[in-house]
C-alpha cells in the first residue's frame, strides 16, 4: 500500500511538472486598459504620446492631447479619469491576437507584485519612455499603474522575470504602429 502511494505521488508530481500549474489571470469585466507605453518630455512644451492596449486587444494611440489625467503619486487613477484619457485616443488599426493577449494578461499580477529598482534621474532635458501595466479594483473603482520600465531622463525597471518579455513585446507593437 505504501509503495502504491509513493508511485501515485510520483505520477502526480510528474504530471504537474509536465503540464505546469499556470494560473490564468482573469480581468475584471469593468477593466478597460491592460498596458500603456508613454513617451513624455517635460520642457517648455509638454510632449506626450503613446498607446494603450485595452482588454479586447485594441491598440489605442494618443499624441499631444490638450488635456490628460495622470496617475497620482501612489500610481492610482480613477476609472472616470482613465476613461476620459481613452476618449482622447484613436485606433491604431492594430489588434492583438487573443491568445497572445491572454499570455501577456497572465503576467500582470506577477509584475504588479514585484519590486522596482530605485529611480535614477539624469539631469538632462531628455524624454522618458514608460512601459506600464494596470490592475483594476472593483471595490475602489481605481486602476493601479505599475511601471515595468522607464528609460531616458528617468530610469527604473521592474525586477519581475516577465518584465523584459513585456517590454520587448510592447516595443515591437510600437514599431508596427509607427512604420
Amino acid at each position: 500500500m505504501k509503495l502504491l502511494n509513493i508511485k501515485f505521488s510520483g505520477i502526480f508530481l510528474g504530471f504537474l511538472l509536465l503540464t505546469g500549474c499556470q494560473k490564468t489571470y482573469v480581468v475584471s469585466k469593468y477593466q478597460s486598459v491592460l498596458y500603456q507605453l508613454e513617451y513624455s518630455k517635460n520642457s517648455d512644451i509638454k510632449s506626450l504620446s503613446g498607446y494603450y492596449i485595452d482588454t479586447k486587444g485594441n491598440v489605442l494611440i494618443y499624441n499631444s492631447p490638450e488635456k490628460w489625467n495622470f496617475p497620482r503619486e501612489d500610481e492610482t487613477i480613477s476609472k472616470s479619469e482613465l476613461l476620459e484619457n481613452l476618449s482622447l485616443t484613436k485606433s491604431a488599426s492594430k489588434k492583438i491576437e487573443s491568445a497572445d493577449l491572454q499570455k501577456f494578461i497572465n503576467y500582470i499580477d506577477n509584475i504588479g507584485a514585484s519590486k522596482v529598482t530605485l529611480t535614477k534621474l539624469h539631469p538632462t532635458d531628455s524624454a522618458t519612455l514608460y512601459f506600464c501595466c494596470y490592475q483594476y479594483s472593483d471595490d475602489s473603482e481605481e486602476y493601479k499603474r505599475t511601471i515595468i520600465k522607464a528609460e531616458g531622463r528617468i530610469n527604473c525597471e521592474n525586477l519581475n522575470f516577465f518584465s523584459k518579455k513585456v517590454v520587448t513585446w510592447m516595443t515591437d507593437i510600437d514599431k508596427t504602429i509607427h512604420k
